[in-house]
């Protein structure tokens, strides 16, 4: 039992003999390293201060800015003065693509390349509509049906439809009960253009079950029957 004593104390005192060291090695890296774990504490701090100062300082202001601006380019826009709202008028307002130019690394940069989008969509500039919209953050597009779709609409004016198909598919299954049945129909009516009637009356009959309240699901069946006839 002595022996057993004996050897626990032992065990004891050889761990804490290696803990000891652990500890002096650690503080010697520490003191041979002080002078570099010195600088890159500092480095972090700087910049994260600098963060912190270029968004309470620059970014704030900027931002605030650029709301204040884009205002009048939206009520051009519902007035369907496009062209008004992409280049701005001979008072202040300097339009979607100054905004864009200005005020780029700001979220409401990325709100005026959405509108810059539409308005050369409804301008017929069906390229550059694509060009601009397909610039957003995919999250963007992929939480707005309505951009989504809006660049299968151009693909589908510039006849290409096969383009066209993937955007509306994409818009079609947002939850979205106004807007997925409208990009839904869209998609139907693209196969059947491009003969492929069985992928149409899959979509309508997407329609038909998930949306049969709304204005295309009222009037999916003959859809439905059309394609069912052309197989």
């Amino acid at each position: 039992m002595a022996n057993k004593n004996a050897s626990q104390k032992a065990g004891q005192k050889d761990e804490l003999q290696n803990v000891g060291e652990v500890l002096t090695r650690s503080e010697q890296f520490i003191e041979n390293n002080q002078k570099n774990l010195l600088v890159a504490l500092l480095v972090i701090v700087l910049v994260v201060s600098g963060v912190l100062l270029f968004r309470n300082s620059y970014m704030g202001p900027r931002e605030k800015e650029a709301q204040e601006m884009i205002f009048r380019g939206e009520q051009y826009f519902a007035a369907d003065s496009f062209e008004l709202a992409l280049y701005g008028d001979d008072y202040e307002f300097i339009g979607f693509e100054g905004i864009i130019d200005n005020y780029g690394i700001t979220k409401t940069a990325k709100l005026a390349s959405a509108y810059a989008g539409l308005c050369y969509k409804h301008m017929g500039d069906y390229e550059k509509a694509i060009d601009k919209l397909s610039k957003l953050n995919a999250v963007d597009i992929m939480v707005s049906p309505s951009l989504t779709g809006a660049i299968g609409d151009c693909y589908v004016e510039l006849d290409q439809l096969q383009k066209a198909l993937p955007y509306f598919e994409r818009a079609g299954q947002a939850d979205n009960n106004l807007l997925a049945p409208v990009y839904l129909m869209k998609a139907g009516r693209v196969y059947e253009a491009l003969g492929r009637y069985e992928k149409a009356g899959e979509a309508y009959q997407r329609i038909k079950k998930n949306y049969p309240l709304s204005q295309e699901g009222l009037n999916v069946d003959r859809y439905i029957e059309r394609t069912r006839l052309q197989k």
